[in-house]
């Protein structure tokens, strides 16, 4: 079934790719809703990290999986009944970052750009990324100046002009107005 003790050095390194909803009929399955764009990934899934809510992480045999209206069917290894299967409910499916999909280049995750802190082309600080958001042509970045004030700069090329996923840390040549908007 799962190894209840702590299994990772640093959980933060651990990605979430689904979210347990509840039992899955009557073998002890699982629906989760899936929380990756790579939804392909489970059918190759043969352990994971089980989040609970509780704070807990675990690993878990993954016996199969399948997809089912947006969402997908889990098989753990051990979970046999409704019951089992109810105590996974909540709990989080994670991975680490070296099992992440290898994304093309300039192509970033959103949770690596989230919290980066954004400069002018100059090295003059801007403020910090808390959120992206996919609205239109590009993702926009939603920066929280140091004034407090928020800013949607497009995840662009043309305007994000060094992106350094490691170092946290964008430089941006804005157009004239951008942060007036």
């Amino acid at each position: 079934m799962i190894t209840a003790r702590q299994t990772v050095a640093d959980p933060d390194d651990l990605i979430s790719i689904a979210r347990i909803a509840r039992p899955q009929g009557r073998s002890g399955e699982v629906i989760a809703d899936v929380l990756t764009d790579f939804p392909d990934r489970f059918a190759k899934l043969k352990t994971a990290y089980i989040k609970r809510p509780s704070g807990v992480i675990g690993i878990a045999q993954i016996e199969r999986a399948r997809p089912h209206k947006k969402r997908v069917v889990l098989k753990i290894s051990g979970c046999d009944s409704i019951d089992q299967a109810d105590e996974f409910r909540d709990s989080l499916v994670m991975i680490t970052r070296e099992e992440l999909t290898k994304l093309p280049e300039d192509t970033y995750y959103d949770f690596d750009l989230i919290g980066c802190e954004v400069e002018f082309a100059d090295g003059a600080p801007l403020g910090k990324v808390l959120a992206v958001q996919g609205f239109g042509a590009a993702p926009l970045l939603s920066v929280r100046d140091l004034e407090g004030r928020d800013h949607l700069i497009p995840l662009a090329l043309s305007i994000c002009i060094e992106i350094d996923v490691e170092k946290k840390r964008i430089r941006i040549d804005p157009p004239e107005g951008l942060l007036e908007l």
